[in-house]
């Protein structure tokens, strides 16, 4: 569509993107239409487009803020000006038996044409409520699957479905996918194929009137529309829009932790090059950089210069001028916590607290976690599920919450409040036996936590879950396996043993990358991790036998510790070089820590060359240590496997 609004021709367009020259007809056709509608900007603006312009539009595909962007006029003044004239979407049924005969699956989507099928082979008037009269539940998904969200929210949905219906509410639920359980037929009461746009929710929200709308199981996509549904008189079931604004938005954040004087790393917000600079001389650098109201980190990185935040401030704001770009000082070495909870507006229920293996600054989306903790005093637990308690309460938060936590020499820093499912609700689910995300339904719904009689979350657990990433490497060649600020993982594993180590090696096999008990470790980490920890793993390495090969930094700092190393080339040092005896299958295990871009591109080969010869890595000091964890008691022990359901009857016990 650009290239067409620039002057290309159809032919060229064709040649240099293979599209079918049918579609690229139709997409010219609403370019043109667009071209007319921008016309009547300078001429009467809104209302003196046409009625059955305006129709065009919708049937074209138009949305109400794209019609307002050409008329120079709001969103909201589009959607009034379409309801006066009786511009209104109708809903049809979704043939999926392809008329050989009636379909009875509750699937519909919005056209703009005169009439909607309402019930199973039949037609309604539009406006009608295709349910019957009895009390219904909207539930938005969370749209098209993406890096950073997927079927945790799913799963989260279908359960919301679930408890909704057992509640005796009729369950409509919104999505966009149709690779998902939510999206299945015989899931919810009512399925509306339909994105997840403020416009196209409160279309449906008019035709089905609800008793209202559940936003927090969709993830960051439906969270997004809570204020501006609100607005739109819609009622929000749960948590409050303005607790969900509170926790949004940055400064209003910021108000509320020093009012419950709670730590937060220093954080500025900046909607130009000259704000972000001004902002960092205040904060000082390492910082994290990212764009509000975002999915999966995408678009987060940590900052070293002024000039890389300058690159950095005109790429965000080239994709985006609505929301400010966040700022905040990278907690280096800063040890993540994850904590879900369930809240009644009263009562709090802490559902699982997670320390992640990884250090702050790797995605939490990335980061191998482990419930309950592994390093973390049993003070910090409990100031941290205090905290969780007191931000609950501050919020009015009605059903789920997530708090993300970094520790650092003591200290708690909350790094963000997201009042609404979080990725780890199924794993923490899953490793207790309890149904948080039904749990939360109920909450939702009116009732009490008190009521459920829940006596605990995972604070009683007599074992050790892992939850561990799996990312999508080997099926794009080229990209680099190195972790950062930015999600890249595609799926998620878990481990579940009496302790750590065990636990954690189950869970490195289940994402194929299977931890060894014998061979050679190759070590090349950045001067930061040439500490007394390295020397101390390595040690540990070798009391089990294992044999040291390490780059020459790395080998120069461990033998000054009295560790015996094999020194190795690095690729342009000449051969043979650390890839050929990955090549040659002489390498167990990898141990390849980096820092700044150059290092990173260097040693690139490295990781690509794991990846393709299938021997496992870790790219953290962290997860090192963990593996050399795993080690150490798959030696001593034998893996034993039992039914999930013998470790939930030991936490009944």
């Amino acid at each position: 569509a650009e290239a067409l609004r620039r002057g290309m021709d159809l032919a060229e367009i064709y040649e240099l993107t293979r599209i079918d020259p049918w579609f690229l007809h139709n997409i010219r056709q609403i370019v043109e239409l667009e071209d007319k509608i921008g016309r009547f900007a300078a001429a009467g603006g809104l209302p003196a487009l046409p009625a059955e312009l305006l129709r065009q539009a919708k049937a074209y595909g138009l949305a109400d803020r794209r019609i307002g962007n050409l008329l120079g006029c709001t969103e909201d003044a589009v959607r009034r000006r379409r309801r006066e004239l009786g511009i209104l979407p109708v809903y049809k049924m979704v043939d999926t038996c392809a008329a050989e005969f009636k379909a009875y699956t509750p699937y519909f989507y919005s056209t703009y044409e005169k009439a909607y099928h309402g019930g199973p082979g039949g037609e309604t008037a539009a406006g009608q409520a295709p349910l019957g009269k009895g009390k219904k539940i909207v539930i938005l998904g969370s749209g098209p699957n993406r890096i950073g969200q997927g079927i945790e929210f799913d799963y989260c949905c279908v359960h919301a479905v679930l408890a909704c219906r057992e509640l005796g509410y009729e369950a409509i639920m919104v999505n966009c996918n149709p690779e998902t359980v939510s999206t299945d037929y015989d899931t919810a009461d009512r399925l509306y194929f339909e994105p997840l746009t403020t416009e196209d929710v409160l279309n449906i929200i008019e035709v089905e009137k609800p008793e209202g709308v559940i936003l927090q199981f969709g993830g960051q996509t439906p969270l997004k529309l809570a204020v501006p549904l609100w607005q739109g008189g819609v009622k929000i079931l749960g948590t409050p829009p303005d607790a969900v604004d509170r926790a949004e938005d940055r400064k209003r954040f910021r108000e509320m932790l020093h009012k419950l004087d709670l730590k937060q790393s220093q954080s500025a917000t900046a909607m130009s090059v000259e704000e972000a600079l001004a902002a960092v001389q205040d904060i000082g650098y390492p910082i994290i950089v990212r764009p509000s109201y975002v999915l999966g980190g995408r678009a987060m990185e940590i900052v070293y210069s002024d000039q890389s935040l300058r690159d950095y401030m005109q790429r965000a704001l080239a994709v985006s001028m609505e929301h400010p770009v966040l700022i905040e000082k990278y907690l280096e070495d800063a040890v993540e916590v994850d904590v879900d909870a369930v809240s009644d507006g009263t009562d709090m229920v802490i559902a699982g607290i997670m320390e992640h293996i990884e250090a702050a600054g790797i995605h939490s989306g990335d980061s191998a976690c482990s419930l309950p903790p592994y390093s973390l005093s049993r003070e910090t637990v409990a100031e941290i599920s205090a905290q969780t308690k007191a931000l609950a309460r501050e919020l009015g938060v009605c059903g789920l919450m997530n708090v993300q936590y970094a520790v650092k020499n003591g200290d708690i820093y909350i790094l963000e409040v997201n009042p609404r499912a979080s990725r780890t609700v199924p794993f923490v689910s899953k490793a207790t036996g309890i149904p948080f995300a039904k749990l939360a339904t109920r909450v939702i719904c009116g009732y009490s936590l008190a009521a459920e009689h829940l006596a605990t979350g995972a604070a009683a657990m007599p074992y050790v879950a892992i939850k561990e990433a799996v990312f999508p490497f080997n099926k794009f060649p080229g990209v680099d396996v190195i972790l950062g600020p930015e999600m890249k993982s595609t799926g998620e594993v878990m481990g579940i043993d009496e302790d750590f180590g065990l636990a954690f090696a189950k869970a490195q096999a289940a994402s194929n990358n299977r931890i060894p008990t014998a061979g050679r470790i190759f070590i090349s980490v950045k001067d930061r991790d040439k500490s007394p920890d390295l020397a101390a793993m390595a040690a540990r390495l070798q009391a089990m036998g294992m044999g040291i090969v390490a780059t020459r930094g790395t080998a120069r700092y461990l033998e000054g510790q009295g560790i015996m190393v094999e020194v190795i080339n690095k690729v342009g040092e000449g051969r043979p070089h650390v890839v050929d005896m990955i090549k040659n299958r002489e390498v167990a295990f990898i141990i390849n820590t980096v820092a700044g871009a150059q290092a990173q591109q260097d040693s690139l080969v490295i990781r690509r060359s794991a990846l393709q010869y299938r021997v496992p890595y870790t790219t953290t000091f962290a997860g090192a240590q963990a593996a050399v964890t795993a080690m150490e008691r798959l030696r001593e022990k034998e893996i034993q496997l039992k039914p999930i359901q013998e470790y939930h009857a030991a936490l009944k016990r």
